[in-house]
């Protein structure tokens, strides 16, 4: 109940009129603190995290053309979430949207409050998860997209796709209702993000040369950096999602460092068995994968059942870019779909067995079962799925008609910093 009002904000208080009246919201300068530091490592997880980590998995031709997708699109999105996107997710509306009442964060006090902490904290934080969804996506299609075609795509999904995903499962929407629980972003983050960046490189098409040339990571001490900063920030991510500094962020603190040292345990022993050696690469795949699967459960498991999950994330991270890529026939650079995509979903379906109090686990809601709460996470991912990959192909179909999706062959082969960016990241 916690975490559902304070997903709510003021709204989840408008719709619990009595509770309101009983305990109403005194600001607390511990959580305000809290969440403001949150706020800024999720931020630190975009720029440079993402930005550095995608950087260096690219050939270095094409670094700087990521580093300012990562960039603009992080900007864009911001702007685009004050304008209607933080009213539209969780302003009060209908299942699938909220409304226009914060628009332009219009009719929000300056001492309006999100549980304990000022409302205008709550724009940011959430602001930096829309942000980071979007970045994830672009390693998807790197490599070869126009970036005006990067942007229009952005504009388009996140209004149409990001934004009721995270109404429906923070704001008492459509999910939520059901009974999904996702902490921290396993279904609005991570399986949204993949699944749009999958049909983005199934639509663009393979990189040229792809399959025939060898294309490996060109920096991978900036590829380690971007990973030790992705898990510092996450952090921020899961303990922040609590929205106090209380026992249910300790409890996601822990568990995020537990689950990511089973999976990079997991990934690594996995690929030294398979592939004859540990390598850097594979740790820090590893160490994205726990992250990933513990997100949405982080906050409704035990310990136990977050090394659990982080074991089962190592090893279905490591399955999905080595197996599942080669089965859908797709080039995905920076293997988003892989990792985030498959740990995405099983974190969500291991947090419905391990949320169970037998297991160690919050419990769940009163009268319902193991089994049920399961079939209620495998609705809540295929509803993302379909949902994110329906909006994905209309907005990358839309990017096309307007400017064209792909950039011509020689550009592509020259590379995207000097031709779409008339720069280079190293000195020839």
């Amino acid at each position: 109940m916690n975490k559902v009002l304070t997903k709510l904000g003021l709204a989840g208080l408008a719709l619990l009129p009595s509770l309101a009246m009983a305990a109403p919201a005194v600001a607390d300068k511990a959580d305000n603190a809290f969440m403001m530091i949150c706020t800024a490592l999720v931020l630190f997880m975009s720029i440079p995290g993402i930005a550095l980590f995608y950087g260096g998995l690219l050939r270095g031709k094409n670094v700087l053309s990521m580093l300012t997708q990562v960039a603009v699109t992080f900007s864009l999105v911001c702007v685009l979430w004050m304008l209607y996107g933080y009213s539209l997710a969780f302003s009060e509306g209908n299942a699938f949207f909220g409304g226009f009442n914060w628009a332009m964060l219009k009719n929000i006090e300056l001492t309006a409050l999100t549980g304990t902490f000022y409302q205008y904290i709550h724009v940011a934080f959430q602001a930096s998860f829309a942000c980071i969804t979007v970045g994830l996506i672009v390693g998807s299609i790197a490599e070869r997209i126009r970036f005006s075609a990067v942007l229009i795509f952005v504009a388009v999904w996140l209004t149409l796709a990001y934004l009721p995903i995270a109404h429906m499962v923070w704001a008492g929407g459509y999910l939520a209702a059901d009974g999904a629980m996702d902490f921290a972003g396993g279904t609005v983050v991570h399986i949204n993000a993949a699944v749009a960046g999958l049909v983005g490189a199934y639509l663009l098409g393979k990189r040229a040369g792809f399959g025939k040339e060898a294309f490996k990571p060109h920096n991978l001490p900036m590829v380690f950096t971007g990973t030790a900063i992705l898990y510092v920030g996450w952090f921020g991510f899961n303990a922040g999602s609590a929205s106090a500094a209380n026992e249910i962020a300790a409890l996601a603190f822990l568990n995020t460092v537990m689950a990511t040292a089973g999976a990079v345990l997991a990934w690594t022993f996995g690929e030294w068995m398979f592939r004859g050696k540990p390598s850097l690469l594979g740790a820090s795949s590893g160490v994205i994968a726990g992250l990933v699967a513990i997100t949405p459960a982080c906050g409704y498991v035990g310990v136990g059942g977050a090394l659990i999950i982080g074991i089962a994330g190592g090893i279905a991270g490591l399955w999905g870019v080595t197996i599942l890529k080669k089965w859908l026939r797709v080039d995905d650079p920076c293997d988003v779909f892989g990792v985030h995509g498959v740990c995405g979903i099983v974190g969500c379906i291991l947090t419905g067995v391990f949320a169970s109090s037998s297991l160690g686990g919050v419990g769940y809601a009163q009268g319902v079962t193991m089994g049920h709460q399961v079939a209620v996470q495998l609705f809540s991912v295929g509803v993302t799925i379909v949902w994110t990959g329906v909006v994905a192909f209309i907005g990358f179909k839309l990017a096309d008609m307007i400017v064209g999706l792909r950039v011509p062959e020689d550009q592509e082969r020259e590379g995207l910093d000097v031709n779409s960016h008339g720069e280079n990241a190293y000195n020839q």
